[in-house]
């Protein structure tokens, strides 16, 4: 399974140029806009070279963010004053790129958006808005784009001195976003409940997206793996969470294929499907916790590579000789305004693509740790 997947990575990064590349005048090519997409490939290279040393995914990764980052630590087309908290997440990568290049820039590049962080709104919990067009809201991808950066920052450079900050986002998060009768967690909160999305009770997005459930599990994971051991009160909550999130999604598992629809919560609903990205990132939450011990490998690796084996089986094809991964959903979110009502029609609505780079990141962070799993058995 693993070689096949290497073939397709391989083949992958050869033709895949970024999201948002555009041509100059002269078909010279601009890398124009920072976004969270290629930083999730961006972190699937970087697992694929911690698990396998190939050089290839780490110099894929060196020559994709190059351009993006000056001398100076400013990021090309980056405007902190959108306090958006998905320009965090290509920024994991900076770690890397300093630690493998001794380039200073990155190391500034940190800084850069550590100072987003540090004026970033909140919510009277003390939960980051998810963006500033998104006012007095905390969503669960926000937990996965801000937190594991917001951590690493914090191990480096800062003294663990927000430990506390971003151990709370997460408890507040469990009490606001998950629901207790059904184990999952809905999409989004509204603490002034004026979007046209929010229950006027109770503030919170009417579904349960899976995708978003598996940025939650992915940041709960990545941050557990990143706190300090001695700050055991930290890394016990963080585990909790995640244990306690996990077992209500895994009651939500198709039992036929193994994985999850794109609306977890409603299997028989016309239009729903099973979704690749979503089932890849619990699969990966799944496969690191046993790897970090944070759950029992007897009881629930077989469960994490099962996911993977489906995926691999199922929604990895082979067209005009070329594999393909199908069935993500493209994006999803709720508002700012009126459009994007976070109702079931909204979510079924959304394109389903192919070979979409999220869902292609996750992929390869699942193949890294199915891979390391099995180095540390032998």
């Amino acid at each position: 399974m693993t070689d096949r997947l290497q073939t397709f990575f391989r083949q992958y990064l050869k033709q895949y140029k970024g999201l948002s590349v555009y041509k100059e005048e002269g078909g010279k090519p601009c890398f124009y806009q920072w976004n969270y997409e290629d930083g999730c490939l961006m972190l699937g290279c970087k697992a694929m070279y911690e698990a396998t040393g190939d050089r290839e995914y780490r110099d894929y990764i060196v020559r994709f963010v190059d351009p993006y980052v000056s001398e100076t630590g400013a990021i090309r087309s980056y405007d902190m004053r959108e306090y958006n908290l998905d320009f965090i997440n290509a920024g994991k990568v900076f770690y890397f790129l300093l630690d493998e290049t001794g380039e200073q820039r990155y190391r500034k590049a940190c800084d850069t958006l550590m100072e987003q962080l540090r004026y970033q709104p909140r919510l009277t919990t003390g939960n980051f808005w998810h963006k500033l067009i998104y006012p007095w809201q905390v969503w669960l991808d926000g937990l996965y784009m801000a937190q594991p950066f917001y951590m690493e920052y914090e191990n480096r450079f800062d003294g663990y001195l927000g430990y506390e900050d971003i151990v709370n986002q997460f408890v507040q998060a469990d009490k606001l976003l998950r629901d207790e009768k059904t184990g999952l967690f809905h999409h989004a909160y509204d603490e002034y409940m004026e979007r046209d999305w929010a229950d006027k009770q109770t503030g919170l997005s009417p579904n349960f997206w899976m995708r978003s459930i598996g940025w939650y599990l992915m940041a709960l994971v990545d941050c557990y793996a990143l706190a300090n051991e001695e700050l055991y009160d930290s890394k016990r909550t963080l585990g909790d969470l995640y244990r306690k999130a996990i077992h209500g999604v895994l009651s939500w598992q198709d039992p036929a294929s193994g994985l999850f629809y794109q609306l977890p919560a409603l299997p028989e609903e016309p239009g729903n499907y099973l979704e690749t990205s979503g089932s890849l990132m619990v699969s990966y939450s799944i496969l690191k916790a046993c790897r970090l011990g944070l759950l029992l490998p007897d009881k629930y690796q077989k469960t994490g590579e099962q996911i993977l084996e489906q995926i691999v089986s199922q929604k990895l094809v082979e067209a005009e000789g070329t594999l393909h991964l199908k069935d993500t959903c493209a994006v999803a979110g709720l508002g700012p305004r009126h459009e994007r009502n976070g109702s079931v029609a909204y979510y079924l609505s959304e394109p389903i693509v192919w070979d979409d780079p999220k869902a292609q990141g996750v992929l390869m962070m699942c193949c890294a740790e199915y891979m390391k799993l099995h180095s540390e058995e032998g």
